[in-house]
């Protein structure tokens, strides 16, 4: 049963990526149809990002109330009608109305789902969930543009991805009394680290604390922050860097950035088999330095050969880094506060990568895309820090209360 639940849960992982990149493939159609602005797309994009914000910060006390089944049923069931709602929208108004929930479902999908895996399941299937994520987010234009190509419609895209929503909305519905069996038949991942701390210690610390007053939790936040600032920012402007500074062509550029989503798509997959021999923060720790080693190659002055090499390490490098931080939250907060500084840990994830890149072009925009380099091998050491910081936080603090404790018993 649990492993049928597992398919489960990687299916809403691939229904959550769906949607996520359906806006840019087919927004040409959608601007000329509905006689709106180029700008219109980033706007509507950060609306769908706000929702997701608000709900993933809110996803603790809702989740606590209702349970990770019904609010996942729900949520979906929200997003799904909002994407239909996209595939009826007469006007511009309506698809900002529609952008709402498909924000507010994504986040709290999102957050809910990642709790229950770090909390229920061992790490390689946290990679193996954000893999599937990565199918996801590669078939939405697939499907989307085939319609485009071949009706020259981008509402019936939306309509197909919808139709898949409502089927995964049927599964869950279904499948809603399976949630409290298969919760207590998991064992808690947290035992079977190579590298975890004890988590009993560390949440007895933080028993009395709000979560974000533990110990860590804001560099934790710091570094999901700069971690989603890295990813986005490589993926959309990217492309611009290549052609502006290496000289590379359209079509060159766009197949390797698409290379690095695919290092990160499958680098995660290959992620959920090392992490059975090898913890949580050891690969946190080498993904964030090959990641800035990749880094490093875009800012030399090497032959553009070179730059495609950094694209990819910097894909494969990110690939374990945001499922294993998702995964060792139980672990290093708690499982009393975990729900909650999970919702934290995604909206702030969110915030990143909706200001971050925009950030970016701003400043490049006064001055130049070659500055894009550097400001990724910042994000990413300034991530790196933080971890590191973080773990230090953690060992000193377990040792504090393994002392108290000793003493106590003496």
């Amino acid at each position: 049963m649990a492993t049928f639940f597992l398919v489960i849960i990687y299916m809403a992982f691939i229904s959550l990526g769906l949607p996520d990149s359906l806006l840019g493939v087919s927004w040409s159609l959608m601007q000329s149809e509905l006689g709106a602005h180029f700008e219109t797309a980033g706007l509507l994009f950060m609306t769908i990002a706000g929702g997701t914000i608000i709900s993933s910060f809110a996803s603790g006390v809702v989740l606590k109330r209702f349970g990770t089944g019904i609010v996942t049923f729900f949520s979906c069931l929200m997003t799904a009608g909002a994407l239909l709602g996209f595939y009826f929208a007469p006007s511009l108004f309506w698809l900002f109305i529609c952008a709402i929930p498909l924000g507010l479902g994504a986040g709290a999908v999102d957050s809910g789902l990642n709790n229950y895996v770090a909390t229920h399941y061992k790490a390689h299937h946290m990679s193996w969930l954000h893999c599937f994520w990565g199918v996801g987010a590669t078939l939405g234009p697939v499907i989307m543009a085939q319609f485009i190509s071949g009706q020259h419609s981008w509402r019936n895209g939306y309509l197909a991805i919808a139709g898949l929503q409502f089927a995964l909305v049927v599964i869950l519905f279904f499948t809603l009394p399976l949630w409290n069996k298969v919760r207590g038949n998991s064992i808690v991942n947290s035992t079977n680290e190579t590298e975890n701390t004890d988590d009993g210690l560390y949440a007895a610390d933080a028993k009395n604390r709000k979560p974000l007053q533990i110990r860590g939790v804001k560099l934790a936040l710091i570094s999901f922050l700069f971690y989603c600032g890295a990813e986005s920012t490589m993926g959309l402007w990217g492309s611009s860097f290549l052609v502006n500074v290496k000289e590379l062509s359209v079509d060159a550029a766009a197949k390797w950035v698409s290379m690095y989503y695919g290092g990160i798509t499958i680098g995660r997959f290959i992620t959920g088999f090392i992490t059975l021999k090898i913890s949580n923060r050891m690969l946190i720790r080498v993904g964030q330095i090959i990641a800035l080693a990749g880094a490093a190659f875009l800012l030399l002055p090497l032959p553009s050969t070179f730059s495609l090499v950094g694209f990819i390490m910097v894909g494969l490098g990110l690939a374990p880094i945001f499922p294993c931080m998702l995964h060792e939250t139980p672990t290093r907060f708690g499982q009393e506060h975990s729900q909650t500084i999970m919702g934290y840990q995604m909206a702030v994830a969110y915030t990143g990568s909706t200001f971050l890149p925009p950030l970016l072009g701003f400043i490049a925009a006064h001055s130049t895309i070659g500055i894009f380099p550097f400001v990724i091998a910042g994000f990413i050491a300034i991530m790196l820090l933080g971890s590191e910081k973080l773990n230090i936080k953690l060992n000193r603090n377990n040792l504090l209360i393994v002392k108290k404790k000793n003493s106590t018993v003496i």
